[in-house]
Parts: C-alpha cells; structure tokens; sequence
C-alpha cells in the first residue's frame, strides 16, 4: 500500500475571504528572520496567515548547498513556531518552481481567497530576472519588505521602476489584500541583519 503524501506536500487550510500572506524561497536554512517579516506582515496588512512556501529548488540559485526538501521543511516548521505560520512544500507536486505557475495554481484552487506576495526588498532589486515577473505583478498585491543596505537598489531597480505608480502609501497598508493589482508597499520594520547565507557559511557575527 502506498503512503499518504505528507500534509507539507498539499497546500495549507484556506477559508473564503482570508488575506494570506505568502512567503516564498528556498528557506536554506529558515531563520529568526524570516519568522520576524511574517510577524510584521501579518500586523501591518491585517493578514490572518502567512504561507511559507519552501520551494524544492530555486530556478536563479545554485543548488550546490541546497538541504533536502524534507530537512528544510522540518526546520522551517520549528522555526516558525507560530499558529498562523503555516509551512509548505506543495510546490514540489507542480512540477515547476516559478512563482507564476504557482500563483495561477493558487488562484484557481482558492479563488476566494485573498492572497499577498511577501518579498524582501533583496528580491525586488532582482524581480526583473524572475520568469513572468510582471504577470506575477499584475496577479496580486505585493509587500516589499525593507532589508538593510537594499532599499534604494531596489527601488532604482527595473522591477522597482516599473512598479513605483502603483504604489501603496504606507497608512494603506492594512486594506492592500482588497486592493485590485497592481498595488503594492513597501513596509519599513525593525531590520535584521541574518540571512540564510550567513547562517551557513555560519558567519558568527550574523547568527549569535
């Protein structure tokens, strides 16, 4: 008799008219950090969960050190540590890890619901070079999340000038998941400095 495919291969309970907010990447490993962008997310947007969609590999990255996916999901799950923190990899039965073909995927499954794309501004800076990027602009509102040293790199960048228009001020950001897209802002939090990176370079100065 064959397994029944673990509940982090499927995505997560969804009701109609929750705000989610999802958080995508390789989380190699998850840390502290991404924990804290969830929080303030969900503060800031009235967001009642946030997915932390661990992807089985990401298509821009070298996957040279990259953990299992299974590995990957058991420490993101003990680093969330939250219960409106839901940790997936239902990617992995997509069959692609382009954030395009997973929002699709989304919307057809939840079409109630009202899903939040969460990105550092890191990512924003190099938005332009993920496939499909602008579909994904125009799928559903985004959260650029500030991270230390890359706001102006990535507020100057392609995908950063292509979007400034249709930008949300910061007062608004509590309605953004009604908004119709493109609509998106940038929220200013307490930053910190860990990375994934750093983490397993194990750089002391970044994960004590």
């Amino acid at each position: 008799m064959l397994a029944a495919p673990s509940p982090a291969f499927k995505p997560p309970l969804a009701l109609p008219g929750m705000r989610i907010g999802l958080l995508g990447g390789s989380f190699n490993p998850a840390h502290a950090g991404h924990r804290h962008i969830s929080l303030h997310a969900m503060a800031r947007a009235g967001l009642n969960r946030v997915w932390w969609v661990v992807t089985p590999g990401n298509p821009l990255k070298s996957h040279s050190e990259l953990a299992a996916l299974d590995m990957r999901l058991r420490l993101a799950d003990a680093v969330a540590d939250h219960r409106r923190i839901d940790v997936t990899g239902f990617e992995v039965g997509l069959g692609s890890s382009f954030t395009a073909q997973t929002l699709a995927y989304l919307n057809t499954r939840f079409r109630e619901v009202r899903f939040v794309w969460l990105m550092g501004a890191d990512n924003l800076a190099q938005f332009h070079q993920w496939k499909n990027w602008r579909r994904i602009v125009a799928t559903l509102p985004l959260i650029v999340i500030d991270r230390p040293g890359w706001r102006y790199r990535a507020l100057a960048s392609p995908a950063g000038t292509f979007i400034a228009p249709y930008r949300v001020a910061a007062e608004d950001v509590l309605g953004l998941a009604t908004m119709m897209s493109p609509a998106w802002a940038y929220l200013d939090i307490p930053l910190s400095p860990i990375s994934s990176t750093a983490i397993r370079h194990q750089d002391p100065e970044l994960i004590e």
